[in-house]
């Protein structure tokens, strides 16, 4: 009996099994060598030829032209890391092909892999505990501490070089945004830090400004730039002649009468400028157009006019300001403007624009070149969102595989009351967290046995802190030399690890109604070598 297509593909039990560990592992190796202060970058080349060098786990998974449904399950651990932690991508992501390939091998010795799903979940839960029971307190105003945190996020990416000035950047621009609860708990919005980039300066230049950073010019070169002082308009309604709902044709049989058109226009356009003037204000930001006619009536006024403003920089401007965004300029009173100081950075084609009770910070951030940039970017974003998580959550945890050793043993002296077979993935769930010493130490160009012993030494003797430093290969109290990772970050990439490897370990059937992959029938021609089953569905020729 026929029951599916002839196209269609069925992968069951064992095979299955092996094919997705296969792919998940894939995408776990290829982010590894990323991992760490000594670890490297990918270049990655989209189709359009656009190239991104970064070592952010997250972003490179994501450049990835991945195509198979279990490898893009891994991807989600990432984007799930990123999204609740901010960092760690490369960990979680490195957990779960770890724990996957302990898996393999245990279902080769005919263990059933809900036995190894309930261990592994026992084990989680358990190290979840452990890793409050290890973290240390810190107080949100720590100013030391929170650098120390963003400083070890950098390390390793392009922004390392510069850490000292990027990092004390970081921890003003989180304390600047830092609300204290009335449950007395630590609430930082994120949301109020905006990040600016330029080129053609070194990072070390960067500063943080009390207020937005607009890339505008104003709309005519005879306003005046600076305002110790302003009041100052967000308007979301055009300076420009209102246009008919309908389309409308004019015949003009005179002179005169072309001239009563023109004089009615400019008439409209003076009424808009006089009611901007009315206002009181000396600054225009304009979400819409000005007129070229307004802009030269603006200009006469003294009055400061920038047009087509983005949409996130009037929301931004509304809260440092303290200005209500007026959409019907009709309605618009002296009661809707905010005060700020207006400068103009006339070379860098930037208006730097602070309040006097701004909830709302600016990082601008320099760099050499674009790549340069971009990738200083995505480490200050990974900065900013470890330090928010340590002021809000209020524990860090030493670094350096630190703690990975120390989960690992308390987790074999859990494993000695788990009965069953679950005791078994218990313990290949502890084996697995050391992949992230281990991979720290190859990384460095290190002997990763030999650095794993001597670590497993440490902590027998009692050093819960005893981490790995990568740069001398010596076994170090991490913590005190300033390696500091937020709890909440790890366990996030214990649990996001955990459920993806029992997710793929669940499934022992596949049915693909074609080529295994999940970019469609255009793609099929071309998938991996021997079909989407060789080719692993496109990941073959993607990785």
């Amino acid at each position: 009996m026929i029951i599916m297509g002839e196209d269609a593909q069925r992968v069951k039990d064992k095979d299955a099994q092996e094919y997705n560990i296969s792919a998940a592992r894939a995408v776990a190796e290829s982010v590894r060598s990323t991992l760490g202060p000594k670890g490297m970058d990918k270049m990655l080349v989209d189709s359009m030829g656009s190239v991104t060098i970064t070592n952010d786990g997250v972003t490179i998974l994501q450049e990835m032209d991945i195509d198979n449904p279990t490898a893009e399950m891994i991807v989600e651990v990432a984007e799930t890391q990123e999204d609740e932690a901010g960092d760690g991508t490369t960990t979680a992501v490195a957990i779960a092909g770890e724990l996957l390939k302990n898996a393999e091998d245990l279902l080769e010795q005919d263990i059933h892999p809900t036995a190894i799903i309930k261990g592994f979940n026992m084990a989680a839960d358990r190290a979840r505990r452990e890793v409050d029971d290890i973290a240390e307190r810190v107080d949100a105003t720590d100013e030391e501490l929170l650098r120390k945190v963003a400083e070890t996020s950098m390390t390793g990416k392009s922004s390392e070089l510069d850490k000292d000035v990027l990092a004390q950047l970081v921890v003003d621009a989180v304390q600047a945004v830092t609300i204290e609860a009335e449950d007395g708990s630590h609430v930082v919005d994120l949301e109020f830090v905006e990040i600016e980039t330029q080129t053609g300066s070194s990072a070390s230049e960067s500063e943080l400004l009390n207020g937005a950073v607009i890339d505008k010019d104003p709309v005519n070169d005879d306003m005046p730039v600076e305002f110790d002082s302003a009041d100052v308009l967000l308007l979301n309604d055009p300076v420009e002649v209102e246009e008919a709902d309908a389309d409308t044709q004019v015949n003009i049989d005179s002179p005169d009468q072309l001239q009563q058109f023109l004089d009615s226009e400019e008439n409209q356009l003076r009424e808009k400028v006089d009611q901007i003037v009315a206002t009181g204000a000396d600054v225009v930001f304009c979400q819409k157009g000005i007129d070229d006619l307004a802009q030269y009536l603006l200009a006469k006024e003294g009055i400061l006019a920038v047009r087509r403003t983005k949409k996130s920089d009037m929301g931004f401007l509304q809260e440092i300001l303290g200005a209500e965004i007026v959409s019907d300029l009709d309605a618009a009173t002296d009661a809707h403007l905010g005060r700020g100081s207006i400068s103009r950075d006339a070379e860098a084609g930037l208006f730097y624009v602070e309040g006097d009770d701004a909830h709302g910070v600016t990082i601008l951030l320099r760099g050499s070149t674009e790549h340069v940039v971009d990738e200083l970017e995505r480490g200050i974003q990974d900065a900013l969102d470890v330090v928010s998580t340590t002021a809000a959550d209020g524990r860090v945890l030493a670094g350096g595989g630190a703690v990975e050793v120390e989960l690992a043993s308390r987790l074999r002296d859990y494993a000695d009351s788990v009965s069953g077979r679950e005791q078994l993935a218990v313990e290949a769930f502890a084996d697995a967290v050391e992949v992230v010493p281990r991979v720290l130490a190859s990384n460095a160009g290190l002997d990763s046995i030999d650095t794993l012993v001597d670590l497993r030494a440490a902590h027998e003797s009692g050093d819960s802190r005893a981490g790995l430093n990568v740069f001398t290969g010596d076994v170090v109290d991490t913590l005190d030399a300033g390696v500091v990772e937020p709890a909440h970050s790890k366990e996030q990439a214990l649990s996001s690890a955990t459920e993806a490897a029992n997710l793929v370990l669940k499934i022992d059937d596949i049915i693909a109604a074609g080529d295994l992959s999940t970019s469609g029938d255009e793609d099929e021609e071309a998938g991996g070598p021997g079909g989407g089953m060789g080719g692993m569905g496109g990941m073959g020729g993607a990785m």
